[in-house]
C-alpha cells in the first residue's frame, strides 16, 4: 500500500487508449499531425488578430485568447499520449500526473469561463450596438479575460487539494491516456464515494452553470436576431451558431465524463480525446471558414508575402 508520502515518489502506468502495437503506430502518426494542426492553426489565428488592424475588436480579441487557451488545452494532455506510443512502458510521474490534473481542469474550466464572456460580447454587440465600444473596451476585455483564468485556477486547485489528500493503493494503473481526476480517485485504498461526490458538485458548479447561462443568452440572442431586420441580422446570427457549436464540442463531453459519468471506459477515452484534442482543432475551422473577417484577414497577409517575394 502507498501512503501519502510514498505516492509523491511513485509512477502511474498509462494503459493509453489500445494494446495493439500496429494500431499504436497509426494512432501515433494520426495524433501528430493533428497536434500540428491545432497548433498551427490557433497560432495563425493569434497572428492574424495581433497584426491586422481590422481585427483589433473586442470580438476578435476574445477569440485570440480562444485559440490560445485551445492549444494549452491540448497541450497538457496529447504530447504525453504521442510519446507513450512509441514506448512499451507507459509512465507518469506522481508530479507529473497531478500536474496533469491541474492544468486540465484550470484550463478547460478557464474556457468555459470564457466562451461565456464571448457570449456576453455578442449579446452587447446584438442587443445594445450603440453601446458596444463603451461597454466592451481593452479594460473591460482583459479584466473578463482575467477572471475566467482566477476561476479555472481556483476551481483546479481545490480538486487537487482534494486529491493530494488520498493514499494510493496497489498497482497505480490509469486506464486512460492522461492522469484524469476519477480515474485517479479510484485508485484510493479508502472509500472514495464523498470524493466522487464532492468532485462531480465541483465540477457541477463551474460546467452545468456556465451551460445554462449560455444556452440562456445564445437563446435570447437568437429571439432578438430573428425579431430584427436589420441587415446584419443574417451574420449576427452565423456568428452566434459558431459560437454554440463550439460549446456544445466542450460541454457535452465534460458533462458525460464529470458531472453525470457514465462509467463505460471506452466512451470515456472517446470523450476525452473529442475535448482535448478535437475541439481545439475544429475551433479555429469554425471560426475561420463561417467568418468573412478572419477569410479577408488571410487574404491580406497572403497578398503581403506575395507583394514580398515580388519585390526581392
Amino acid at each position: 500500500m502507498y501512503g501519502e508520502n510514498q505516492s509523491v515518489n511513485s509512477e502511474f502506468v498509462l494503459l493509453g487508449l489500445s494494446h495493439s502495437q500496429n494500431l499504436q503506430v497509426l494512432l501515433f502518426v494520426i495524433f501528430v499531425i493533428l497536434y500540428l494542426l491545432i497548433v498551427l492553426g490557433n497560432t495563425l489565428i493569434m497572428i492574424l488578430i495581433t497584426i491586422d488592424h481590422h481585427l483589433h475588436s473586442p470580438m476578435y480579441f476574445l477569440l485570440a485568447n480562444l485559440s490560445f487557451v485551445d492549444i494549452w488545452l491540448s497541450s497538457v494532455t496529447t504530447p504525453k499520449m504521442i510519446t507513450n506510443f512509441l514506448r512499451d512502458h507507459k509512465t507518469i510521474s506522481f508530479a507529473g500526473c497531478m500536474s496533469q490534473v491541474f492544468f486540465a481542469h484550470c484550463i478547460a474550466a478557464g474556457e468555459m469561463v470564457l466562451l461565456l464572456v464571448m457570449a456576453y460580447d455578442r449579446y452587447v454587440a446584438i442587443c445594445k450596438p450603440l453601446h458596444y465600444f463603451t461597454i466592451m473596451n481593452l479594460k473591460k476585455c482583459t479584466g473578463l479575460v482575467l477572471t475566467s483564468w482566477t476561476i479555472g485556477f481556483v476551481h483546479a486547485l481545490s480538486q487537487l487539494v482534494a486529491v493530494l489528500q488520498l493514499p494510493l493503493c496497489g498497482q497505480l494503473e490509469i486506464d486512460s491516456f492522461f492522469c484524469d481526476l476519477p480515474l485517479v480517485i479510484k485508485l484510493a485504498c479508502k472509500d472514495s464515494h464523498y470524493l466522487d461526490t464532492l468532485m462531480n458538485a465541483d465540477c457541477g458548479v463551474v460546467v452545468v452553470t456556465c451551460f445554462i447561462l449560455l444556452l440562456m443568452s445564445y437563446t435570447y440572442i437568437i429571439i432578438t436576431v430573428r425579431r430584427s431586420a436589420k441587415a446584419g441580422a443574417s451574420k449576427a446570427l452565423s456568428t452566434c451558431t459558431a459560437h454554440i457549436t463550439v460549446v456544445m464540442l466542450l460541454f457535452l463531453p465534460c458533462i458525460f465524463i464529470y458531472v453525470w459519468p457514465l462509467n463505460i471506459t471506452w466512451f470515456d477515452k472517446f470523450l476525452a480525446v473529442f475535448y482535448s484534442v478535437v475541439t481545439p482543432l475544429l475551433n479555429p475551422a469554425i471560426y475561420t471558414l463561417r467568418n468573412k473577417e478572419i477569410k479577408n484577414a488571410l487574404k491580406r497577409l497572403k497578398s503581403y508575402f506575395m507583394n514580398q517575394k515580388v519585390s526581392t
